[in-house]
């Protein structure tokens, strides 16, 4: 680079060395091993066999893969039902332990503590919970005179059970994000809604929902992507079942790869999540609204 001057600057080696592995981590364990995936996703390779070119015979067979075209509808229905209701909660719950309220510190705590909590340990305890004899829930809506339901064990209610689950264990992020987004406004809006007689609820639509917009964005596009890799739950609390009620398309390239030793096949299922995921957030950065253009100066 030159200066106007006609100088040439001198090269910052030492920055260049600070930020190099952090680069050196990503094009190793990141853009490297997607290379690869895409590149076995052409081939037929089966752990066995050195890798062989067969073309899109891998995607084409995709297309005829009905087990494959339900793991897709599976997880477009768990993230749309995970998503919305997630966001939901997660500002309704910011919203009021942002205020001065009794017990406001171990509220926050103690919704928060499920996300920072391995979803092993969770899916065991939602297991226990959903058990037909033994779960509190099945306890729970015998006192109301219902019958006790096979939460995990019927189609019905399988992956129902699995979104609440999930739901539970990723709100309170959801909830401290907003938080952090509720904090950043200035108090001088609402100062000044309120001497132009603006109630709570119209200062709450006209203010607070507005400035939150790159908030949303942010956890909007986020969960997204957490959700098209769903996969911890759906393998512990019901391997796919019952009937592929559950599978999702990470479980099926699991299986694919690792107990049908068909890694070429299941690199094609990869690549076509990859794409899918790519596809939805450039739509969310092309359609959603960041707030970029709100001015609060």
């Amino acid at each position: 680079m030159k200066k106007k001057s006609g100088s040439r600057q001198k090269i910052d080696y030492v920055g260049y060395a600070m930020i190099a592995p952090g680069y050196l981590v990503y094009f190793l364990f990141i853009f490297i091993p997607l290379l690869i995936g895409v590149y076995y996703s052409f081939t037929n390779y089966n752990f066995y066999n050195a890798p062989e070119f067969i073309g899109l015979k891998n995607y084409t067979r995709l297309l005829h893969d009905t087990l494959f075209g339900k793991a897709m509808y599976n997880t477009f229905i768990y993230a749309l039902f995970t998503i919305l209701p997630q966001m939901f909660l997660g500002l309704v719950m910011a919203t009021l332990l942002n205020g001065k309220i009794f017990g406001r510190v171990f509220s926050r705590a103690s919704i928060y503590v499920p996300n920072v909590t391995s979803m092993v340990a969770v899916s065991m305890i939602w297991l226990w919970i959903y058990d037909p004899s033994l779960g509190i829930l099945n306890r729970a809506i015998k006192v109301f005179g219902f019958d006790p339901l096979q939460w995990l064990y019927n189609p019905n209610t399988a992956m129902m059970s699995v979104i609440i689950m999930s739901i539970w264990k990723s709100i309170g992020y959801t909830m401290i994000v907003y938080l952090a987004g509720l904090q950043s406004i200035p108090s001088s809006l609402y100062e000044a809604a309120q001497i132009d007689g603006a109630s709570k609820i119209r200062q709450f639509f006209s203010i607070t929902i507005p400035m939150l917009k790159p908030t949303t964005f942010f956890i909007l596009v986020m969960s997204c992507i957490n959700s098209f890799m769903v996969f911890e739950q759906v393998n512990i609390m019901t391997s796919g079942g019952p009937l592929n009620s559950t599978t999702t398309v990470v479980h099926q390239i699991y299986l694919r790869a690792f107990q049908d030793f068909q890694m070429g096949y299941a690199s094609a299922m990869a690549v076509v999540l990859f794409v899918i995921t790519l596809i939805i957030t450039l739509l969310n950065f092309r359609y959603g609204n960041q707030g970029d253009d709100l001015d609060v100066d």
